[in-house]
């Protein structure tokens, strides 16, 4: 695929920032979701790419979504697999706090795994402990593994973790072990792409998540060359079956990153809020300022793209 097309997925994810950047901390996060969203769906299908949406973000919760299956981009070649969430931490972006980002990647036509919105558990790691972990055994086990391979400490290294009820034994355990944590009150693509990040204070990233994000973040992590396992969690028997109609038949199986994003894989996100990662929208007079990350499993290459938009010029925005 032709490299520039990271570059045009950089304007999709600024697009949409800056059309939710706008809901920052209103309290509402379908109004915010859906001015992502449009502005999303409005700047991919300016893209010369015949691309069909495979990862999608909303039906669990009901928010505005690019569906799955949906026809992207204006049908010239090639053809692609597009994996999406307009905004990623609708609640973050609603009420203003720190991590919300806007994201996509994109892969040839079935390069993503088709995971279901459901639930997803992982592990995440950048590349100097590519290699070690493993979500079979105890997270003191992996914190061990992690340190020895980033040779310092078990206290040196940063877990984040998705602050919920169901991580609770996880939470005292890492506590036990030495680690510091890093609870998230949403979003865990963005802490994913961070554990692959030096200097971002950030070692791993560990707990259930959502499926789709999973394999947003694998496609990160393969550009990066970082280190994830992935396993699907079935809260229902509707899930199972739902899994099946995407081609899912072996529910134990754990994927790699590689497992979930094959071929020559694109990925950029944009900061909402302030994070670890990226900053967030900033508005000034006639404008705004976005940063954002662009990448190429390819070639390896990651890019930090700070940008100013003056909405005279861009009145898309």
């Amino acid at each position: 695929m032709d490299r520039n097309l990271a570059l045009e997925l950089v304007r999709v994810t600024e697009a949409a920032a800056l059309a939710c950047g706008r809901w920052v901390g209103k309290g509402e996060k379908m109004a915010a979701d859906e001015a992502a969203t449009t502005a999303m769906r409005r700047t991919l299908d300016s893209i010369g790419i015949d691309g069909t949406v495979v990862i999608g973000e909303g039906e669990m919760d009901e928010a505005p979504m690019l569906y799955i299956g949906e026809k992207v981009g204006n049908g010239s070649a090639p053809e692609v697999d597009i994996a999406v969430d307009p905004l990623e931490g609708t609640n973050i972006c609603a009420k203003g706090t720190n991590g919300s980002i806007t994201t996509i990647a994109m892969a040839p036509r079935g390069g993503f795994l088709h995971a279901p919105d459901m639930y997803m558990d992982k592990i995440v790691v950048g590349p100097s402990a590519k290699g070690v972990i493993d979500i079979n055994v105890s997270p003191t086990e992996n914190l061990k593994r992690v340190a020895e391979a980033k040779g310092c400490y078990v206290e040196d290294l940063t877990v984040v973790i998705l602050d919920r009820p169901r991580h609770e034994k996880m939470i005292q355990e890492v506590r036990k072990a030495g680690a510091r944590i890093h609870l998230i009150p949403d979003g865990d693509v963005a802490p994913a792409i961070a554990a692959a990040v030096d200097g971002s204070g950030v070692d791993l990233l560990m707990g259930i998540g959502g499926a789709p994000e999973g394999v947003l973040a694998a496609a990160a992590l393969k550009c990066m060359g970082g280190d994830m396992q992935g396993r699907l969690v079935f809260m229902t028997k509707e899930e199972r079956d739902r899994a099946k109609t995407m081609g899912i038949d072996d529910f134990d199986r754990i994927y790699s990153a590689e497992d979930m994003a094959r071929g020559d894989v694109f990925f950029a996100a944009t900061g909402v809020t302030n994070g670890e990662l990226l900053r967030g929208v900033r508005y000034t007079a006639g404008g705004a300022e976005t940063h954002s990350i662009v990448m190429r499993s390819k070639s390896r290459t990651v890019r930090f793209v700070e940008s100013k938009h003056f909405f005279d010029y861009k009145p898309v925005y």
